[in-house]
């Protein structure tokens, strides 16, 4: 049996303003992809093989034939991103909030994992999160991302 490369992941959002968003996300120290970034939409660089999409609402809505989610009253997503340390979660939540995010929930000390939330612009709710190197022989493979 042959090992199959490691998979890749694009996750899609839609965005109001694409400019805003992009400017956003560049403030919490995100890089994006030109090549894959037009006018409608935006290749968000996470790692070398994550991705967030950030399409405009009118295209995203050319993906799907529901609606797009209401994140005013729905969450449709929470999208966990690790941090190296509890100071970068800190700064990434500070910064998200200084640049026109909004909390989300008090953030959750465990010890050994520390995690805290805010939203974007448009309502998504993005969870940074901080893991101890112990963490990983404790679950075993990688463990599930939510301070919840």
């Amino acid at each position: 049996m042959t090992k199959s490369a490691p998979r890749m992941m694009f996750v899609n959002l839609p965005v109001r303003n694409l400019k805003q968003s992009m400017a956003f996300f560049t403030a919490l120290g995100f890089t994006f992809n030109l090549r894959f970034t037009n006018e409608v939409g935006a290749c968000m660089i996470v790692s070398d093989s994550a991705y967030v999409m950030l399409l405009e609402d009118p295209f995203f809505q050319t993906f799907t034939q529901q609606k797009i989610c209401d994140t005013a009253t729905h969450t449709e997503a929470l999208l966990c991103i690790s941090c190296d340390s509890r100071e970068a979660v800190q700064q990434m939540v500070e910064t998200a909030v200084q640049h026109g995010g909004r909390h989300a929930l008090p953030s959750k000390d465990h010890g050994v994992m520390f995690g805290w939330s805010f939203y974007d612009l448009d309502g998504h709710h993005w969870e940074p999160a901080w893991m101890a190197a112990s963490m990983d022989a404790e679950c075993g493979a990688a463990p599930v991302c939510s301070s919840s």
